[in-house]
């Protein structure tokens, strides 16, 4: 598949994905933001504001779950770019480099989540 049949770009308050949704797919961000956020009725939550060479999408590309949370493009002329399940596959089997990284960004995620959900108890 040709390059740029990978890479979609977004103006300012586009939705990439809803929470809720299917998608065997994550994304990289090429040039903007995007929001990582929740939303209910009126009110949205941004989880992280992401940028270029920063990735999302990751937890539906690895384990085919429904999206936990909407993206967001939070910028004019947001470009991203899609790999799909089958790309994800061969670029962790080829490039370990590759891997480790979305092990680190998983690794860090859920670091940041738990210390906001986790918080020692007052004594």
């Amino acid at each position: 598949m040709a390059i740029e049949k990978c890479i979609a770009e977004f103006g300012i308050d586009d939705v990439i994905f809803e929470e809720g949704s299917i998608g065997r797919e994550l994304f990289v961000v090429l040039d903007g933001k995007v929001d990582i956020a929740k939303i209910h009725g009126d009110t949205k939550t941004i989880i992280v504001r992401l940028g270029k060479g920063e990735f999302f999408g990751e937890m539906a590309v690895i384990d085919g779950s429904s999206r936990s949370a909407s993206a967001i493009a939070s910028a004019p002329n947001t470009r991203v770019m899609r790999i799909n399940h089958a790309r994800f596959v061969y670029l962790v089997s080829q490039q370990p480099a590759f891997a480790l990284m979305i092990m680190d960004g998983l690794s860090k995620r859920l670091r940041a989540s738990n210390a906001v959900t986790f918080r020692p108890a007052n004594p």
